[in-house]
């Protein structure tokens, strides 16, 4: 490796490092930082080789164990370092084609909806890892869940806390493990996305843009999916480690059900109002995700998407 490339490498690294160390100042924008803190190292990967990736990650690793500790250093390794790494370097696999096509030329990319399933594997183990820092069962880490939230809510007195608060508590208790692989979900698909077009427009990215509407997961997603929904009902560690699993699955094809929304209404002269009225509903109200969670369902089953791409195939030209 030149020297350059080193020191884009430990540029990457430090500017990651102070962003996911941002946090401990307890300012808002800290949030905003904290969740962008892979797309340095992501950058420098996709830009520049998955090498200068993880060179950078190791060089941010060992600023925050001088500084913060070994604990900070491998939440750092696990949450941002490992995953930017990896997916930069998943994201640049190829192999030649015999028959180049005029999307991809003559190499054939890893495909993005496997990228998209690496992610949800990212999602669930720093989501998992998270958690199996407060304790080694559900009861423990349920019990360090809602203490934590107590204090952030000011609650910290639980004896004069009202039933009704208590019950609130609970429910967010419940649902925190399937939203924090939801946010790591779609704050990884984020920052891989927008490093991906930093590199593009600098031009330094080394592969094709990929045709990010036509994304299919691989067809055992749903049998994954399936065993997981089963399992969550079971209670205890596994039930809470499936329910995650769940909720990084659903958010995978809550993206799958938007691409497929593009391509349906692709040759709708409104696509823009509807495209507009589905994002803005979401960021509103939340809810109607699970409307883009069933739409990317049911493609998966049907294949909506291949359906629409064959019914409006142009017919070849004729020549005489």
């Amino acid at each position: 490796m030149t020297m350059t490339l080193l020191l884009i490498a430990v540029a990457a690294g430090v500017a990651s490092a102070l962003m996911f160390a941002s946090i401990s100042s307890g300012a808002l924008i800290s949030l905003v930082l904290f969740y962008l803190a892979p797309l340095p190292l992501m950058v420098a990967g996709l830009g520049w080789g998955p090498l200068t990736a993880l060179i950078g990650a190791i060089a941010a690793c060992l600023g925050l164990v001088s500084i913060f500790g070994f604990a900070y250093a491998a939440a750092f390794a696990i949450t941002v370092g490992l995953p930017a790494w990896w997916l930069s370097r998943m994201a640049l696999l190829g192999r030649p084609v015999e028959t180049p096509s005029p999307e991809t030329g003559d190499i054939e990319w890893y495909p993005a909806g496997r990228l998209l399933l690496w992610i949800a594997v990212f999602a669930v183990l720093t989501t998992l890892a998270a958690l199996l820092a407060l304790g080694t069962d559900s009861a423990s880490i349920n019990a360090m869940l809602k203490r934590g939230l107590m204090r952030m809510m000011g609650l910290a007195n639980e004896a004069t806390t009202t039933e009704d608060i208590h019950r609130v508590v609970d429910l967010l208790v419940d649902i925190a493990p399937a939203a924090g692989a939801s946010i790591a979900m779609m704050t990884l698909t984020l920052n891989l996305w927008l490093s991906g077009k930093i590199a593009a427009m600098s031009g330094r990215l080394q592969r094709t843009w990929p045709n990010i509407h036509d994304t299919e997961l691989p067809p055992m997603t749903l049998a994954v999916l399936s065993l997981a929904i089963a399992i969550g009902f079971m209670g205890g560690l596994f039930g809470m480690i499936a329910q995650i699993v769940t909720a990084a699955l659903m958010t995978a094809y809550a993206l799958i059900g938007l691409a497929t929304l593009h391509v349906l209404t692709s040759r709708s002269r409104s696509r823009i109002l509807w495209r507009t009225m589905v994002y803005a509903s979401i960021m509103v109200f939340g809810w109607p995700i699970l409307l883009m969670i069933g739409l990317g369902l049911t493609d998966a089953i049907v294949g909506l998407r291949r359906r629409y791409h064959a019914r409006h195939v142009q017919p070849p030209t004729l020549h005489t």
